[in-house]
């Protein structure tokens, strides 16, 4: 994890790659990020488009998979999303600075 992360590890699992739509899916099966007598699991499906710059923006499903009658709250929700969007920062900032790493 990159410096000042409050995580120490995690596990993820690729449950879907479909190049042709750009689609991923993916699912957090383990680590900090479960609180764990919280959280089973948490399932992403990631969706990459087009963007008129040029660029391109993705939108994200999240499905909060919960251990027996535990209810996730609207705060939980948003510190997840969180952390999630600061993941996919780091990554861009790398892939920025390192075009060769995914050419």
């Amino acid at each position: 994890m990159h410096a000042g992360s409050q995580l120490k590890s995690v596990k993820n699992r690729v449950d879907q790659v479909d190049e042709e739509n750009f689609v991923y899916g993916y699912t957090l099966i383990e680590g900090d990020a479960l609180v764990m007598e919280k959280l089973e699991y948490v399932s992403y499906e990631v969706k990459f488009e087009a963007a008129e710059d040029g660029g391109s923006k993705n939108k994200m499903v999240s499905k909060y998979h919960t251990k027996g009658d535990f209810a996730l709250q609207e705060e939980d929700i948003k510190a997840g999303r969180e952390k999630a969007l600061g993941m996919y920062k780091v990554v861009e900032a790398y892939l920025l600075q390192n075009p060769d790493a995914y050419a």
